[in-house]
């Protein structure tokens, strides 16, 4: 026993079970719940199973998207779906202490060019001790973690003061959904842990990202004649090399949590769709996006300087200025989102995990992306993230985790709990 474990916390540690969390991984991967398809519905469906068979209060609910998509806040979605699922599982509550959340989204992206994958990305693979397959870290881990810590503080039969809750979440690769659904229903708490994949380091703020929309009209003509028309392609360039001086403008200064990144908040163009037939000079492009937001921004100030940036693009070029383009911003809206400084979870975790793998405790951090982060700290419940996995992997065919990291991390969230419940 670590002469840092009580009696009470090395029994709730030694209920960890490894055997189930592999079990579990492989049942949560064989589930190709793709971001707003019928699948990530029914995950939530045999999470709140297993919820369920652990005796804990499970709400399992319907959300109502209408009311969702027109509340003040909403974060806004790229994926249509006809329906989505909120899902939230409670120990029964044994006193009056502080309720913890640990949260994970079940939706992953969809797996791309599958020949590019060494298998089925849906159907996990084991090499040693590492799991293959679409959301291995992003973030079926994560969810296993929460889920297999869960289930130890259970099976230990440990009294807790305060309460543990468990929320699993939906849309969160498109901007938020399913925790703004929950949220909304009432489901908070005093603290909350997400599993995303942070490789070893505790994330205590993230940058925000915007999704945008540049429409940049041409003038159409046979192509044997492109003298008499406009190409919108060559007018979009222009625009695009003024973004790429806009992202320099953004990243010239951070904050020291985003320090080690060399772009912490990027610009980046991710589809140019142009023309509808090879010999005509095409009269309208689209140009579809992520603009970072920065530590603490109003996403309005950096919507803000996109639209300017593309204003001025416009009013440089002879064609553009008469013929501008238009800039929307649809789909997810990122802001960003801070543990408040001093907060002592990022402490309590860090501390956790130093005791229960006798190393040193993981260093603090930003992170570059958003997440579900800023919608609990807009809610006023102190939050960082904690999870297995290397987000470096997290979109892409390489996708995997180790199973000791979702060990690991499984037991710093039991002890985490312990010590924030009393």
């Amino acid at each position: 026993m670590s002469p840092h474990l009580t009696p009470r916390e090395a029994t709730a540690l030694d209920a960890v079970d490894e055997r189930l969390i592999v079990r579990h991984l492989f049942e949560l991967l064989a589930v190709p719940s793709v971001t707003g398809s019928a699948a990530e519905s029914e995950l939530q469906h045999i999470l709140a199973g297993h919820l369920e068979n652990l005796g804990l209060e499970v709400d399992l609910w319907p959300m109502d998207l209408p009311a969702l998509v027109s509340a003040p806040g909403f974060p806004g979605t790229e994926a249509p779906r006809d329906e989505a699922w909120g899902l939230v599982g409670c120990l029964p509550r044994t006193g009056g202490g502080p309720t913890v959340v640990l949260q994970g989204h079940v939706d992953v992206v969809p797996p791309g060019d599958r020949s590019q994958w060494a298998g089925d990305p849906f159907i996990p693979r084991v090499t040693g001790d590492v799991v293959h397959g679409r959301g291995a870290c992003d973030m079926k881990a994560g969810l296993t973690a929460n889920l297999a810590a869960m289930a130890a503080i259970r099976a230990s039969g440990v009294r807790l003061r305060g309460q543990v809750a468990m929320h699993c979440v939906v849309g969160e690769e498109d901007g938020g959904l399913g925790a703004f659904g929950t949220l909304r229903r009432g489901h908070t708490g005093d603290a909350c842990l997400i599993t995303e994949p942070t490789g070893g380091t505790v994330i205590t703020a993230n940058a925000g990202a915007l999704t945008f929309r540049i429409e940049v009209p041409g003038r159409a003509t046979h192509a044997s004649t492109r003298d008499a028309g406009m190409s919108a392609i060559d007018a979009y360039l222009p625009i695009h090399r003024a973004l790429t001086r806009l992202e320099a403008v953004r990243n010239s200064r951070s904050d020291p949590l985003m320090a080690e990144y060399p772009i912490p908040y990027a610009l980046c163009v991710g589809t140019l769709r142009a023309g509808d037939w090879a010999s005509s000079v095409p009269d309208h492009l689209v140009a579809e996006g992520r603009i970072g937001v920065r530590l603490g921004e109003d996403p309005a100030a950096a919507r803000a300087d996109l639209a300017a940036c593309v204003a001025e693009a416009c009013a440089d070029d002879p064609w553009l200025r008469e013929h501008p383009a238009t800039v929307t911003f649809t789909g997810g809206q990122f802001a960003s989102g801070r543990l408040p400084a001093g907060d002592p979870l990022s402490a309590l975790v860090r501390q956790a995990h130093a005791d229960t793998t006798a190393g040193p405790r993981p260093r603090e951090r930003g992170a570059p992306y958003g997440s579900d982060l800023r919608l609990y700290t807009e809610a006023g419940v102190p939050t960082l993230q904690f999870g297995p996995g290397d987000v470096r992997h997290a979109h892409s065919p390489r996708e995997r985790v180790s199973v000791r990291e979702i060990v690991d991390v499984t037991r710093t969230l039991v002890l985490t709990v312990l010590r924030a419940t009393g």
